[in-house]
């Protein structure tokens, strides 16, 4: 049986890890690298590290930030934010990040994914998606680009199988609506996305304890992100891994 795996959220504005709840009311918490590290120590299966404000800003991602997170980390990490093209990805994987996610520019330009998927690889590419809420699509949630900030009409089930097709690899479904609120992973759009596409998905936005990413995984998540459980000390990735062990969870231990 696969191993379920435990990714750590690094949201980077101005090269501080930062978070909030559903977006907004974001505090500073430290310096990306230096936690990039401390979860590697504990045990992370891999890392995700955002600039969440490059691409609302217009601007290319922070590569230096890139480039120092993979000299201090030995296991797999993805980058997204201010990736608007080819030569923007090629230069983040060249820094030593073996993943891309693409969000906003995916959904204003998705020949982004399947030229990315031809040049780099399937596997390289990682479709993010922030959906929220909203009774009138067919699957119940919409699709936000640009951090929340703009609506598209898009419904979310459709675009994760049209971004599969187009070439993803494995895509990320942050729920707006359980962001930073600690009260559980919004399990009915991640189900329907796992159900619906063929490659793993990522479960993230509402992590507050072992038992809500027991019920991710047991919900077809093939992965769970976490951010301010972690960042407030709330528990440690070890913490995590053992009680999912004792929950009967498949999980790398350390």
């Amino acid at each position: 049986m696969l191993k379920r795996r435990i990714i750590p959220c690094l949201d980077v504005i101005n090269r501080r890890v930062t978070k909030g709840v559903k977006f907004q009311s974001n505090i500073d918490l430290g310096d990306p690298v230096e936690l990039a590290l401390r979860y590697y120590e504990d045990g992370a299966d891999e890392l995700v590290v955002y600039d969440i404000t490059a691409s609302a800003e217009r601007r290319a991602i922070d590569i230096g930030m890139v480039r120092s997170v993979a000299e201090t980390i030995r296991i797999p990490f993805s980058v997204g934010g201010g990736i608007s093209s080819l030569a923007d990805m090629e230069r983040v994987l060249d820094a030593g990040a073996e993943k891309i996610s693409v969000n906003s520019l995916a959904v204003k330009n998705p020949s982004i994914i399947s030229e990315g998927a031809k040049a780099f690889g399937v596997q390289c590419i990682v479709l993010g998606m922030d959906p929220v809420f909203n009774p009138k699509m067919p699957c119940g949630y919409e699709i936000t680009t640009r951090g929340f900030r703009e609506r598209t009409g898009i419904d979310a089930v459709e675009w994760g199988r049209k971004a599969v097709e187009l070439g993803a690899g494995e895509v990320v479904v942050n729920s707006v609506d359980a962001d930073g609120t600690r009260n559980g992973f919004e399990l009915n759009i991640t189900s329907k996305i796992a159900e619906s596409i063929g490659v793993p998905v990522v479960a993230s936005g509402g992590a507050g304890s072992a038992e809500h990413l027991r019920d991710a995984f047991e919900n077809h998540a093939d992965a769970a992100i976490v951010a301010g459980i972690l960042h407030s000390g709330l528990t440690t990735i070890k913490e995590l891994k053992l009680k999912l062990k004792e929950l009967g969870i498949p999980i790398r231990l350390v």
